[in-house]
């Protein structure tokens, strides 16, 4: 993994911050959802590993399920074109949905994906992120769970990545501008 910390410029949020804030997002969950079952809707590849600490402190009866969006390629500013590459397998229509998600940031993404959703007419439609960058912001979105709002800054660990590296680093750090501008 030291090759791969050599990339960080420095720590921005450390593993323990990531745990504290995620076992707190958990018990918010518990108090807004009480006994309701609902549909926990994980964005692949990024979010898995905060989905994971997530789900181990719900309170609630919950359904697992996993999405896969792209918008980035290998590049490290969202083109703003959405694909999906993995569908929901739930019918979500009159459950109630929590999308769980690594990041918002200029809000393409996950406008296009909450609309897509909202079609399926769920009871309801939240939106989790573990990081919020709202300076990048170009659509009007807010998550309705939100872990830490964070700088304009390339981050990645804790799921987050830069070409498909780094997801395995156990905190959230900035990576060296010298990595992604060739």
């Amino acid at each position: 993994m030291k090759h791969l910390e050599q990339d960080v410029e420095r720590i921005l949020l450390t593993k323990e911050e990531i745990a504290a804030k995620v076992s707190e997002m958990a018990q918010e969950m518990g108090e807004f959802y009480q006994d309701k079952e609902v549909v926990m809707v994980c964005i692949l590849k990024g979010s898995i590993t905060f989905f994971a600490d997530l789900v181990r402190g719900l309170s609630f009866p919950a359904i697992f399920d996993f999405m896969c969006v792209s918008s980035y390629g290998c590049g490290s500013v969202s083109g703003g074109s959405v694909r999906i590459l993995k569908d929901l397998t739930v019918d979500i229509t009159d459950k109630h949905v929590l999308i769980v998600e690594d990041i918002l940031d200029t809000g393409n993404t996950l406008s296009a994906l909450l609309e897509q959703l909202k079609a399926r007419r769920p009871a309801s439609l939240k939106l989790c992120c573990l990081l919020d960058k709202p300076d990048r912001r170009t659509k009007p979105i807010k998550a309705d769970f939100v872990g830490f709002s964070i700088p304009d800054e390339f981050v990645v660990g804790y799921g987050l990545d830069y070409d498909e590296k780094y997801r395995q680093l156990p905190y959230v750090g900035v990576l060296k501008r010298s990595v992604y501008e060739h």
